[in-house]
């Protein structure tokens, strides 16, 4: 991923979804739950909007229209370009002025996100030319035949260069949405809107875990086990010891983990631990050897070192760039 630099003080950073008939409604809201507005509770650092080639109702795939105002010169003032799905029979082309708004966006700095089916229109557009991008893992097979030159990922839940970013299908499209507030406000703030959407600020894993329909059984979920390690960051957990609260072996644990969430348990737990780091960083004034031991990394040195492997920046850097931009 091209690194974004750090966010300083802004006006509010305009989102504008383009939407195209027949519409699907669920990553839409995805992103309207994001990027929209969360009431008093939540800083308002976002503000949203849709368009379309043609103003007036938009079909959708739910039996209902939709009434949109703005046409395609809405992009034209837009911070970030995002395009929650294209729905369209085998063969469709991109219309041509869809196609030219979406460049035209990019070219002057716009960020351009494909939320599911949404990167056919950035691959029509050449925004994906020789680069990874994600779909829904049923359609990854169609957008790679169509447009050779990008590198379709079949697993991951979202790709982000910087400039454009791309997610896996359905709840992906959130993940990816609040991985951008995360790159663009900060953990803390993220992790406000994830609460206020009662779901994971941050989700690991693959989607093909979902491409294949048959659910393992109940009693292989990780889920009391993450609930149980998220409760303890601050006490030093081995793998050994996740095997034995969750009554395994730690291979089998290893497997489930790899199977489930696309990731080893010291990988997500490190993770953690670095998430933990970043909201106390934001939203506290501890010292960094008080935040190491209370988020289970015994030492200034260890988080220090921990931290730059993950962020590729310092945490007297992270906390004075984020301070700056709460302050403005």
């Amino acid at each position: 991923m091209t690194p974004r630099p750090l966010p300083g003080p802004t006006a509010p950073h305009r989102v504008v979804a383009l939407l195209l008939p027949p519409q699907d409604t669920f990553p839409l809201a995805c992103a309207t739950e994001v990027f929209g507005d969360h009431g008093p509770a939540v800083p308002a650092h976002y503000t949203f909007g849709v368009c379309t080639e043609h103003p007036g109702p938009v079909r959708t795939r739910a039996g209902y229209d939709l009434l949109v105002t703005a046409g395609l010169d809405a992009l034209e003032d837009a911070d970030t370009v995002l395009v929650p799905g294209w729905q369209h029979p085998a063969g469709a082309e991109v219309p041509p002025t869809v196609v030219d708004a979406v460049g035209r966006a990019h070219r002057r700095g716009a960020r351009v996100v494909g939320l599911c089916s949404g990167a056919f229109v950035l691959a029509a557009a050449g925004l994906l030319d020789g680069r990874r991008a994600a779909t829904h893992w049923a359609r990854a097979t169609e957008l790679a035949a169509r447009f050779p030159r990008v590198r379709v990922d079949p697993g991951v839940l979202y790709v982000d260069h910087g400039d454009v970013a791309t997610s896996a299908g359905a709840a992906a499209g959130a993940d990816l949405c609040l991985h951008l507030v995360r790159e663009d406000h900060g953990a803390a703030h993220a992790l406000r809107i994830a609460r206020q959407m009662v779901m994971p600020p941050h989700r690991e894993g693959c989607q093909l875990q979902y491409a294949e329909l048959p659910a393992p059984p109940a009693s292989g979920s990780l889920a009391p086990l993450l609930e149980w390690l998220a409760e303890r960051l601050d006490r030093p957990v081995s793998v050994s010891e996740m095997a034995v609260r969750s009554q395994v072996s730690a291979r089998t644990l290893t497997r489930r983990f790899t199977e489930q969430l696309g990731i080893s348990p010291g990988r997500w737990l490190l993770d953690r631990r670095i998430a933990a780091t970043r909201a106390l960083l934001e939203e506290t004034d501890l010292p960094v050897e008080t935040i190491a031991r209370r988020v289970g990394l015994s030492s200034a040195v260890n988080l220090r070192r921990r931290f730059h492997e993950a962020l590729r920046t310092t945490p007297a850097a992270y906390r004075r760039a984020f301070r700056a931009n709460r302050a403005g």
